[in-house]
């Protein structure tokens, strides 16, 4: 009896199983389709954004000719070679007019573009802001000079994609703070140079507009984030920039182009004004003593750290009002000091905060710029984390001794604890929660191939991430320490914990730089160039300059010299400090260099900025 009545359900369940694999299938197809869908979709708009580039390139390709054929006679070769100053000071007594100056640099942006692709989008407006200069009573200490700025600094009437798909159809409204000022100061804002993907990297590559190359070398990355303005710059296709940083991403970009960069203090400057609403809460991610020594890469640190809500600008799409750990900070990018001075001087304005309270209303100190006292300087060439290539060291060195022979006071100075700074407080801070709200902004988009091994390991699951860790902490202990920082927190005590921690290594380095009485502190930077493709696999590698966005100290490049013969010798006995894949990698990435050396030097908050 129970036989015959499982034999009459067996075809049942033969006609159950049937359907539900057909289901199944269906099912699958179905997903496959959607997401071949989703995929062309994001492939037409990033076809769209850069049609709409490129026409608005041809429009001011367009424009320039117009202009040389009303004016043949332009110098351009004598315009371009002028530094700001003197370039300034042609506008202001009217020997150069501010047009022929603007499609001087418009010729010469398009060309660079072409050489390596920094350009993001020609700002048409600026044809319209030279108009605006002329009717002004006064003239501004940027009279007449074209800026670039880099994609996520708003200007009205553009997109600030941060090279993401989502933020393709959204044009700002207005101009941020920063652009206001400058205009006000007589600027002509003409191009928005170019970004990696999310710019959390210092490579300069998005599925959208490509890979920026570097000008003086087209195997080499340019830096990043502001890895455009570093690439138009240094090809001499804008005399002044302004960037971003929060590990690096003016000082990098500078150092692999051969440029003087500056990160102020953060809410020195900001770049916004009006911050979009977030998609999800996330978390973030002027100069004091400037070392007077030959051209070379020198950062600016200062003392003094105040606890203060911050205003985190993330990948522009986000805000979190908390006191951050590593703020953001918005700076200006050029071919020499005295740039940067001018720059800051310009903007550190009565309009600037009149516009935003949240900038402290402190100059520009041009007696303390100008001053010829002799300096009590720290220095190091190593930071014990990530031992840098032969010939940054030998710049640290050779400066050394050129400020020692200018009579200033060199004290040997050691940065504490760095594993624990790169791995403990700058990488908690990003990825906090194991890097989720990281990931969330690459949903609906294409990852940028440089971006991959950050993607991948944030992906890994955090139990797998501890288990690697624990595995790889007797042969490669900066791996595993790597590990563990990405698995992020697990309690909101535990982040507050390390907001602590923050505030007590700054009160701890402070504490040792009073003891040794110093004004500024010499040290290597990231350098020279490397290999297109080799920044996102060497994150870590930024231990030079997230130092100093912990602290939250200035800090600027200035260049030194060109890799020589000797330095690329040095270079194939490195072994770094580990032995490890990394050390292997960096190795690999400056091979073959031939490009500028620089290095970092530092100095003290708000009224030496």
């Amino acid at each position: 009896m129970i036989q015959q009545q499982l034999r009459q359900l067996l075809p049942e369940r033969k006609a159950d199983t049937s359907a539900a694999l057909t289901l199944l299938g269906g099912s699958v197809a179905a997903v496959v389709v959607w997401k071949w869908l989703g995929k062309k979709m994001i492939e037409k708009k990033m076809e769209e954004a850069r049609k709409t580039r490129d026409e608005g390139l041809k429009k001011m390709a367009k424009a320039v000719q117009q202009f040389r054929e009303q004016v043949p006679s332009v110098q351009t070769d004598a315009i371009l070679s002028l530094p700001l100053l003197e370039l300034t000071e042609r506008l202001r007594e009217g020997s150069l007019s501010p047009k022929t100056v603007l499609y001087t640099y418009l010729e010469k942006a398009l060309e660079v573009n072409q050489q390596t692709n920094c350009l993001r989008h020609f700002i048409p407006e600026c044809e319209e802001q030279l108009q605006e200069i002329q009717r002004q009573k006064e003239k501004g200490l940027l009279y007449g000079i074209p800026v670039s700025i880099k994609d996520h600094i708003g200007h009205k009437g553009h997109l600030t994609t941060c090279g993401l798909v989502q933020h393709l159809d959204t044009l700002m409204k207005e101009d941020s703070v920063l652009v206001k000022v400058l205009k006000r100061q007589g600027a002509i804002p003409f191009a928005m140079t170019n970004v990696p993907q999310s710019l959390f990297s210092y490579d300069c590559s998005n599925p959208i507009f490509g890979q920026t190359l570097n000008p003086l070398n087209h195997q080499k990355s340019p830096g990043g984030s502001s890895g455009g303005e570093g690439a138009l710059i240094a090809g001499g296709g804008s005399i002044l920039g302004i960037g971003s940083d929060v590990g690096g991403s003016i000082r990098l970009p500078s150092s692999f182009c051969g440029l003087c960069g500056l990160k102020p203090t953060a809410e020195r400057l900001r770049p916004e004004e009006n911050l979009r609403q977030p998609r999800s809460l996330r978390s973030p991610s002027e100069t004091s003593h400037l070392i007077a020594c030959p051209p070379l890469a020198a950062a600016w640190l200062c003392r003094g750290v105040d606890q203060m809500v911050w205003h985190i600008h993330l990948l522009n799409v986000g805000v979190c009002s908390c006191p951050i750990p590593v703020p953001c900070a918005v700076g200006p990018m050029a071919r020499d000091v005295d740039s940067l001075a001018l720059c800051m001087r310009a903007l550190l304005c009565e309009e600037m905060f009149r516009l935003d309270p949240a900038v402290p209303p402190i100059p520009f100190n041009r007696e303390v710029y100008c001053s010829s006292t002799p300096l009590r300087v720290g220095y190091y060439d190593t930071d014990g984390y990530f031992p840098l290539p032969p010939c940054m060291r030998r710049a640290v060195k050779e400066t050394r001794r050129a400020l020692q022979a200018a009579g200033h006071q060199l004290v040997p100075f050691s940065p504490p604890r760095i594993p624990y700074v790169m791995t403990e407080l700058f990488m908690k801070t990003f990825f906090a929660d194991g890097g989720r709200a990281w990931l969330d902004v690459f949903t609906g988009d294409i990852i940028d191939a440089s971006l991959k091994p950050q993607v991948n390991s944030c992906k890994t699951p955090r139990l797998v991430k501890k288990m690697l860790a624990l595995l790889l902490k007797p042969l490669f202990p900066r791996l595993a320490d790597y590990l563990n920082a990405m698995s992020g927190m697990r309690s909101v005590k535990e982040m507050w914990n390390h907001h602590h921690q923050v505030q007590a290594y700054r009160s701890e380095f402070i504490t040792r730089w009073k003891e040794l009485h110093l004004d500024v502190v010499l040290c290597p930077v990231l350098g020279p160039a490397f290999t297109t493709g080799y920044p996102g696999k060497l994150l870590t590698a930024i231990s030079s300059t997230m130092l100093y966005n912990v602290l939250n100290f200035p800090a600027g490049v200035v260049p030194v010299s060109t890799v020589t013969e000797a330095d690329e010798e040095e270079l194939k006995l490195y072994q770094g400090c580990c032995d490890d894949p990394w050390d292997r990698k960096l190795k690999q990435a400056g091979d073959k260099q031939r490009q500028m050396q620089l290095i970092d030097a530092d100095g003290e908050i708000w009224d030496k900025d």
